[in-house]
């Protein structure tokens, strides 16, 4: 990955239905260049996909939280991974060092929802205990950061 790749995957961070065209002009190259480099980025797993950003209020979903997941000593943390994977809810998850296993950004439409949200993350198996942090509000989010330099 040169200099080239990293502004063609700064600039589809910050714009995602960029044109190739657009792309192109950004970085000095030709369209068909930059779909060939972008194509090898996908190739090689670099770029994962693309997405709309939704705000999750719009979709009846105001309730914002944290959860800390502790386990089960006897839990296995892939089993119990499968198992939050078929809670909608969870937006992410996230493996984590420290006193918590997994780290769960839940989205809710209220409190209501996410105590019952809860409910079924301490009934899951595996699951030991569970702290809730509920976000008041969001001051960002996705935030596009630059890609350090090569080393």
């Amino acid at each position: 990955m040169d200099a080239v790749d990293r502004q063609l995957i700064q600039a589809l961070r910050e714009n995602g239905r960029a044109s190739y065209a657009e792309l192109g002009r950004l970085v000095g190259l030709s369209g068909p260049s930059v779909t060939d480099r972008i194509n090898r980025l996908e190739a090689a797993g670099v770029i994962t996909g693309y997405r709309a950003t939704v705000d999750a209020a719009s979709l009846g979903l105001g309730v914002t939280a944290l959860i800390g997941i502790s386990l089960s000593d006897a839990a296995d943390h892939e089993d119990v991974a499968q198992r939050l994977r078929d809670l909608n809810e969870i937006e992410d998850c996230w493996f984590i060092a420290g006193d918590d296993s997994f780290m769960l950004k839940v989205r809710a439409p209220d409190v209501d929802g996410l105590e019952k949200t809860i409910r079924r993350l301490s009934g899951t198996k595996g699951v030991s205990r569970t702290r809730t942090t509920i976000v008041l509000s969001t001051k960002w989010e996705n935030r596009v950061g630059e890609l350090p330099e090569e080393a």
